[in-house]
């Protein structure tokens, strides 16, 4: 993870995935006993509420986490206003296009914004196993939307719902394991001492 500032506190990876995906968590559960709607409400709170602890306890919020809850209270609001559920469902689709677009853009620009937001998360790791990195990120994430775009228009609210939190989550972390050989094999330093690399948050 990056180097901590002086007299900053930094959140143990529990805590991370915590402040990540409790807002997720939330959506998914009000989702089941109270409906689309109420969950859009929800998650909107949940992820002010995970920003605020981030900011309150730990001064510090992941710009992947602010450009989230920008699209949650966008796409919620909207999903809101117009009482159609349609914009909380494409919400995971912008997101994923845009990282992607965002990481192929630095790529085909020679600046690794992937390596930008991460930082020294991954020490070691050579320029190539960046730019590998950030490729394989940007195929997932394309993938990541195409997928969502299929499940939403082909499925019930509730199994979609439940697909982002059981499908989407396992995905993101399977896919991180996998390629931790090959940013071994480009030079990434891992020891006991070391806590493991984090992830991009899904949606």
């Amino acid at each position: 993870m990056p180097e901590p500032k002086p007299g900053r506190k930094e959140p143990s990876a529990g805590v991370r995935l915590l402040i990540d995906l409790g807002p997720l968590l939330v959506f998914f559960v009000v989702n089941l006993t109270l409906g689309i709607f109420p969950a859009t409400a929800a998650f909107m709170i949940a992820i002010v509420a995970a920003i605020a602890v981030s900011l309150v306890r730990y001064r510090h919020v992941s710009p992947l986490l602010w450009f989230s809850a920008a699209m949650v209270l966008v796409l919620g609001g909207a999903t809101l206003w117009f009482h159609s559920e349609v914009f909380i469902k494409i919400k995971p689709t912008i997101y994923y296009l845009i990282v992607a677009a965002l990481l192929a853009f630095g790529l085909a620009t020679g600046r690794n914004l992937l390596k930008m937001v991460l930082g020294t998360a991954y020490p070691g790791l050579s320029e190539r196993g960046w730019q590998l990195l950030a490729r394989n990120w940007a195929i997932f994430f394309l993938v990541m939307a195409i997928a969502n775009e299929l499940v939403w228009r082909n499925s019930s609210t509730t199994f979609w719902a439940g697909f982002k939190l059981w499908g989407f989550i396992p995905a993101t972390f399977l896919f991180a394991a996998a390629n931790v050989p090959m940013l071994v094999r480009h030079g990434l330093q891992l020891g006991d001492d070391k806590e493991d690399p984090p992830i991009p948050p899904t949606q």
